[in-house]
């Protein structure tokens, strides 16, 4: 274990340590792999220590005295694996023994090159064209993995977001004409059919099923779930919710005034009309993750585009059609729950006799 990695464990592990400072995971786990983390952060990770009573010294953050050994830490296992279908080609994938979801260095480069690359994939990343479009923390995304077929060699791989990251890079930069040359450009047009057939949140379901981890994840579903419907990344503003909605909301709550001016009470329509029906999952998750009061931070702009966002479209239109039928409220909540097979209950009250 290097020093990076116990000061770490100190904090009870990267996630635990990154939500303190108020940095990604991602940050973290690259000073993990490291073994060193860069001076600007010390500061901070002092005065977290401290407010958390966690005793740290100099020697923390000093390599010198890391006393790692080649037994210390086991690479992840390959306990899944499976292969991903995209067009007529195949590309081999892994769920590891700590549920992350991975493809190898090399079937990534056999894939991205129809076979017919040489070298490592490293040296197709390094052109300096393709620098721009790719993202600053990509090594931390790299790691080591054991495969039980693969005897006394650890294999080199890399998370399945990092995947997707590498071909939205290629395709990028050839749509901006940063890369010509024909190898390249055919590498890009790979990488094209890897974003047609997912997203970087659709990807980890593709190689769950792909692998037959989807039968082994009960103890992670919501999350699972959450994956296909919502993006880590917040998504640039996006006017999703169209104004027929709110004015179907105002005629059938006799709201007068205008509906840039709407009462915040509708938010409470909107999550329980939009987001409950949606899936009631992703509802309760979003009740209890509300987004910060900041102006262009909403519910919608956390859902992924490729399925999320596809959906909560098609739900909200035709949540207008229904409403733009209805006379008040009550009559669109029953239709609502009438169409998606939702039983009213009606409660009986008993009360004291009336005093004589």
């Amino acid at each position: 274990m290097n020093a990076a990695q116990r000061l770490i464990s100190k904090f009870g592990g990267q996630t635990a340590l990154a939500e303190q400072l108020g940095t990604n995971q991602s940050t973290v786990q690259y000073w993990s792999k490291r073994g060193t983390i860069p001076i600007k952060w010390h500061e901070a990770i002092v005065s977290a220590a401290i407010a958390r009573s966690i005793h740290i010294g100099a020697d923390d953050f000093s390599p010198l005295a890391d006393i790692e050994s080649p037994g210390d830490v086991a690479s992840p296992e390959a306990k899944w694996p499976g292969l991903l279908a995209v067009g007529d080609d195949e590309l081999p994938c892994y769920v590891l023994d700590d549920g992350r979801r991975v493809i190898t260095r090399t079937g990534a480069l056999n894939f991205l090159t129809g076979g017919k690359g040489g070298g490592n994939l490293e040296s197709y990343l390094r052109v300096r064209a393709l620098e721009l479009f790719l993202p600053p923390d990509l090594d931390a995304q790299f790691i080591d993995i054991s495969i039980p077929q693969v005897v006394n060699k650890n294999v080199q791989a890399m998370s399945a977001s990092a995947f997707i990251d590498i071909c939205r890079a290629y395709a990028r930069a050839r749509d901006t004409g940063a890369i010509t040359s024909e190898a390249q450009v055919a590498i890009a047009i790979r990488a094209s059919l890897i974003l047609s057939a997912f997203a970087k949140t659709g990807i980890e379901a593709a190689i769950d099923e792909a692998t037959g981890y989807q039968y082994e994840r009960t103890t992670d579903a919501l999350q699972t779930k959450l994956k296909l419907f919502l993006e880590e990344e917040m998504r640039p503003w996006e006017k999703t919710f169209p104004d027929e909605l709110w004015v179907q909301f105002g005629r059938l709550t006799n709201w007068k005034g205008p509906i840039h001016e709407r009462p915040k009470y509708w938010g409470k329509l909107v999550m329980e009309l939009i987001y409950g029906y949606l899936d009631e999952d992703v509802a309760e998750w979003l009740k209890k993750h509300a987004p910060e009061p900041r102006k262009g931070r909403n519910y919608h702009q956390w859902l992924s585009g490729q399925y999320g966002l596809r959906k909560l479209v098609e739900h909200i239109w035709m949540v207008i059609g229904m409403a733009s039928a209805c006379h008040d409220m009550p009559e669109l909540r029953q239709r609502m729950a009438e169409k998606f097979g939702r039983e009213g209950v009606q409660l009986t009250l008993y009360l004291p006799p009336p005093h004589k």
